[in-house]
């Protein structure tokens, strides 16, 4: 019987070397991704992808594109953006008509938007902010979309798009 435990105990290490050595393989989509994001190491990945069978179905956020996942095979996660939108869409339509505050420099932030590229990100919020809040009760998603297309159709700023 302790053999039989033994043998089980290593087979089940084979899969968690594998997902190690890739950067983050396995819960990079699913609740399992939002619960250890930025967590590194073997026991991380292995808890995500284990919280992703057990508790969150996986297959089912790959094929409706829900908990991070998407159908075109890019992994992304903007659940971070979309909470920071969401907490703070007044403050961050005010800094975006004026094209500077604290909040619009978190969501730059955040967003990844390195320090040559904020003067060109601020002047588009502002020059874009009626499109992005496109009115007073805009959701979440209206605004990310907006967002997102205002930033791809920039030249310098389209990198950015990837967390929205």
């Amino acid at each position: 019987m302790k053999k039989l435990l033994t043998v089980v105990s290593v087979a089940a290490l084979f899969p968690a070397a594998a997902m190690a050595a890739g950067e983050n393989n396995v819960g990079s989509c699913g609740w399992g991704s939002k619960l250890f994001d930025g967590q590194q190491g073997i026991a991380p990945q292995v808890l995500a992808a284990t919280t992703n069978g057990t508790f969150g179905n996986q297959t089912f956020a790959i094929t409706s594109g829900t908990s991070g996942c998407t159908q075109d095979g890019a992994i992304k996660s903007n659940w971070k953006t979309a909470l920071f939108i969401d907490g703070n869409k007044q403050q961050l339509a005010r800094d975006m008509s004026v094209g500077s505050g604290e909040t619009l420099d978190s969501l730059a932030s955040l967003l990844g938007v390195q320090a040559q590229d904020r003067n060109a990100f601020n002047r588009i919020a502002k020059d874009n902010m009626a499109r992005i809040f496109p009115s007073d009760n805009a959701t979440t998603d209206q605004v990310m979309a907006a967002l997102r297309q205002v930033l791809s159709a920039d030249a310098q700023l389209a990198r950015y798009t990837t967390a929205l």
